[in-house]
């Protein structure tokens, strides 16, 4: 296994927790998002009192308060599934890579997904919400292996940084080629502005419908990729060495993780830094082992997004601003922050 720095963090103090505090972090976790999830039906651009709220849970919507309580509950839903699903794909991602930059955002897989879908909406005339997610899962799938591709070239392999640079590099042409398709299209630029920033703002139960099949694939792949996770975080000749296929293992969970990015991205567009953000917490709460690891994050992932939410709809009320910009805002300082920390070579 790569060695690293003397001067990393001295990261056993936070890997080693007993079983016990795993599970409480594990319980705090599940109570932070039940409070994520009431604070994202409570507030809003209007004000609703505690009665609106219980009579929308009951499918009442008698009143302007209510029917805006009967909206926020599929939004609430979908930004559940949608943080859950980022965090996860990025654990993910870094496991299978060891890169600690590792981001389905940052790896330009959210912005492959992204010009997958306009394009076969501009030129093919796509239009069925199914179609949209198997699309943006091939592009995801096309721009993950290509950004791995090229971050490989050169001395000393995939190493984190230039996967990051590769991926960074790559996000911005394939941002740039999205505006080219869109800008000259007025029948579809309006709708696809507003999704390429990202959010949750259309969540309805007809897109939960949609989206949740594939996620649910996504998420048992993933889970059940957390044995092999370990195994490949002791590296390649050690995982070989104790039986393992390596590549079978390496495949499988990026297979998970594309289809969870890919089908977000399809719902909610593309919607960046949850996957780099909610694994390093999480190791810090819950340690390295991917067992306990991948449900924290689909809990922390979920509770990020939906108070990301909550956070885009009463910081400028009456106006919504689009969690993917709250989450860049949270992000890009912590990507600085783990980008000077570079002694780290992988995990």
């Amino acid at each position: 296994m790569t060695t690293v720095d003397t001067e990393r963090p001295p990261d056993a103090a936070i890997v080693r927790r007993p079983a016990r505090v795993r599970v409480l972090w594990l319980l705090a976790a599940v109570a932070v998002l039940a409070a994520a999830m009431l604070a994202s039906v409570v507030f809003g651009s209007r004000g609703v009192a505690w009665t609106d709220v219980w009579a929308a849970l009951g499918g009442a919507q008698g009143t302007i308060e209510e029917a805006a309580v009967a909206k926020r509950i599929p939004r609430t839903l979908l930004a559940v599934l949608i943080g859950a699903a980022l965090a996860l794909s990025g654990t993910v991602m870094q496991g299978v890579t060891r890169n600690p930059l590792a981001d389905p955002g940052i790896l330009g897989v959210n912005m492959g997904a992204s010009l997958a879908v306009v394009t076969a909406v501009a030129f093919f005339g796509l239009t069925s919400p199914t179609a949209y997610i198997w699309v943006a899962m091939a592009g995801a799938a096309a721009a993950a292996v290509f950004v791995y591709t090229v971050g490989s070239l050169g001395r000393g392999g995939a190493t984190p940084l230039k996967v990051a640079l590769a991926g960074a590099a790559t996000s911005a042409a394939f941002a740039s080629l999205v505006s080219a398709v869109v800008l000259p299209r007025n029948d579809i630029a309006g709708g696809f502005r507003l999704w390429q920033v990202g959010g949750v703002g259309s969540g309805s139960y007809e897109r939960i419908g949609q989206v949740l099949p594939f996620l649910l694939v996504g998420f048992a792949i993933c889970l059940l990729s957390a044995r092999g996770l370990n195994s490949l975080a002791l590296g390649d000749d050690v995982a070989a060495g104790l039986g393992e296929r390596v590549a079978v293992i390496r495949a499988t969970a990026a297979l998970g993780a594309v289809i969870l990015c890919g089908a977000s991205t399809a719902v909610a567009g593309p919607i960046a830094f949850v996957g780099l953000l909610v694994p390093h917490a999480c190791r810090m709460l819950v340690g390295v082992d991917h067992r306990w690891l991948l449900p924290s994050t689909v809990l922390v992932g979920a509770s990020l997004l939906t108070f990301s939410d909550v956070v885009g709809r009463v910081i400028a009320r009456p106006q919504d601003i689009e969690v993917g910009i709250v989450t860049a805002i949270l992000g890009a300082p912590f990507f600085i922050h783990i980008v000077r920390r570079q002694k780290v070579r992988e995990l």
